[in-house]
């Protein structure tokens, strides 16, 4: 496997074509609506239904590279503070702020420069002024300890390489009692050796996939407690066979291999109200 800096190179420089091509107005296809250009792999597409589409700029839906749809499964509440891992055009931070409403936050969190100027434009189209992105990487997310009350995610902890460490960082923002509540992808059984050496994959969530038993136990190792793992979507076949091609992969060798072996996934998990003793926790 590649070293980390490697994959946030590759992810860095993938979601920044990603974002400027919606910017420049010469692409962007992902997360539409059932009817829309059926362009993009069947990861990303149709995650938001039309009343979401409709509250949000067109750019945030465009730039949407994610697996899930956390802010329809997660509990929000009025006043709640939000984070958004890996935030990129900021489609779930403005549906995040809408749902906490003016007394709460949402913050977006990314290192990929045109998709904070992608962000920044989205959020002065909505009008919202409960939301702040900020720049940088998820493991090490530049806000204080027990400050956040949700993390949310869409299919971006898979692209980290040291992903024990975003799930500690996650861990030390969130309030006691606060909740973790992330889309992604995950594996079930063995993945074959080439999806694994394909970088590439890496800014497609599949290569980096943890499987739900390594989630679970990475969780419960950073301090989380009350895990749960929820299949929203299952690939089959087909859907990989689409998915392989795109990125350059001989499909045909390996598509029955990861039939049903991938899935996205809705995935929670709680940080205790308080912890018996000093070093608990995970600290």
């Amino acid at each position: 496997m590649s070293a980390p800096n490697d994959v946030k190179d590759v992810v860095r420089e993938k979601y920044g074509q990603a974002a400027r091509a919606v910017r420049s107005g010469s692409g962007g296809c992902c997360g539409s609506a059932p009817g829309a250009d059926r362009c993009c792999d069947p990861i990303t597409s149709n995650l938001y239904d039309a009343g979401q589409a409709g509250a949000i700029p067109g750019a945030a839906l465009q730039a949407s590279l994610g697996c899930g749809n956390p802010t329809a499964l997660a509990e929000l509440r009025p006043g709640e503070t939000v984070l958004d891992l890996g935030s990129g055009g900021g489609i779930d931070v403005l549906l995040s702020a809408r749902r906490v409403g003016p007394t709460g936050k949402a913050y977006g969190l990314d290192m990929t420069d045109d998709m904070l100027a992608l962000a920044e434009e989205n959020k002065r189209a909505s009008g919202l002024a409960n939301v702040e992105f900020l720049k940088g990487e998820i493991e090490h997310i530049p806000l204080p300890d027990d400050s956040v009350d949700v993390i949310i995610s869409n299919c971006v902890i898979n692209l980290s390489g040291d992903k024990d460490r975003v799930l500690r960082e996650a861990f030390r923002v969130l309030k006691p009692g606060g909740r973790f509540a992330v889309s992604d992808v995950v594996v079930r059984g063995d993945v074959p050796p080439a999806i694994r050496r394909n970088m590439e994959l890496w800014a497609g969530c599949i290569a980096g996939a943890l499987s739900d038993t390594e989630y679970r136990e990475k969780l419960a190792a950073a301090g989380f407690t009350a895990v749960d793992v929820e299949v929203t979507r299952v690939y089959g076949g087909e859907d990989a066979r689409a998915f392989l091609t795109a990125e350059g992969v001989d499909a045909n060798a390996i598509a029955d291999e990861v039939d049903g072996k991938f899935v996205s996934a809705f995935v929670r998990a709680t940080k205790p109200e308080a912890c018996c003793a000093p070093g608990c926790c995970g600290r």
